[in-house]
């Protein structure tokens, strides 16, 4: 097979290893710098074209699109759907992902687990607003943050007040969530293939730190999940539509509550964690279900 992968550099330790394990069995891989990528999208014959060439030929597309290219890497991403190329996730489950407030309102309608959850912009009552997820310690995010960036452990109720007077100030959407003080820290990386949680692993943060990401000095390490953990990962994927997917949940006392749910989840983490070759289980996947004109929504979405 020909397979493109979305993404702004070859050197990327995911992109690397997508490569690797696609040349190990047999097929072609391009690295797409996605922003480079330009489109003839009015036409009978829909076209992308990249160094000065038309991308031609290829069974299937990887999107590593960054959160900071969503709008233009879902474009490019629904080119190739319309011209027939089959996506790893499709271009309308990566956006739907992406909106943080879309998501968790698709999960809760759909009744997965979630933190009691608040939205604003600029809210007539602020208290009523802390005192609607319990009260503090509270967290407080930015709508378009990643990766701990933009979150905020608001302990006191004064803080908190302080903490959204601040970001409405700025004009901007905030989400409101209670602080699950038992999971000490930590989440649970669920890496999730089709229908199955191929590897999961604990990120606990540092000293002093709430939030576990990786790129904020966080450590992971290998977990053993629960069935309902597994289940509960599983279906918020498919909720949202992504055939690989990371899911982040905390253990609270009310069970497994997801976070987030991320469309271009990092390999670098969890097959250093686990030992796991999952670049090569996303490559199998690629094999057993990439056709042409097999997207669900065929770049409609």
């Amino acid at each position: 097979m020909k397979i493109a992968i979305l993404s702004r550099k070859k050197s990327y330790y995911s992109t690397a290893r997508l490569v690797e394990a696609a040349e190990q069995r047999g097929h072609q891989a391009l690295v797409i710098d996605t922003p480079r990528a330009y489109m003839n999208i009015a036409s009978h014959r829909p076209e992308i074209h990249y160094s000065g060439k038309a991308l031609t030929g290829f069974d299937a597309v990887i999107p590593r699109i960054g959160a900071s290219i969503t709008f233009y890497g879902a474009a490019v991403l629904r080119q190739f759907e319309i011209m027939g190329v089959y996506p790893l996730n499709e271009s309308v489950a990566i956006s739907r992902s992406r909106d943080k407030l879309r998501s968790l309102q698709l999960l809760a309608r759909k009744g997965i687990g979630l933190p009691v959850t608040g939205f604003a912009h600029s809210p007539d009552d602020i208290q009523d607003l802390i005192t609607m997820v319990g009260g503090a310690p509270m967290v407080i995010k930015l709508l378009e943050g990643t990766q701990g960036i933009g979150v905020v452990l608001a302990e006191t109720p004064k803080a908190a007040e302080s903490v959204i007077e601040a970001f409405l100030g700025l004009q901007v959407n905030i989400l409101v969530q209670e602080y699950i003080k038992e999971a000490g820290g930590a989440d649970i990386r669920c890496f999730v293939i089709g229908d199955k949680v191929v590897a999961s692993m604990k990120r606990q943060a540092v000293a002093g730190e709430f939030r576990s990401n990786l790129h904020r000095g966080g450590t992971a390490s290998v977990i053993k999940i629960t069935p309902e953990e597994r289940s509960t990962a599983v279906r918020a994927a498919n909720i949202m539509g992504l055939n690989v997917a990371g899911v982040d949940i905390l253990r609270s006392n009310h069970g497994p509550v997801v976070m987030e749910v991320n469309s271009s989840p990092g390999l670098e983490g969890i097959e250093a964690a686990t030992g796991k070759d999952i670049a090569s289980l996303v490559i199998e996947f690629i094999e057993r279900n990439a056709r042409p004109n097999r997207t669900r929504t065929k770049g409609r979405g």
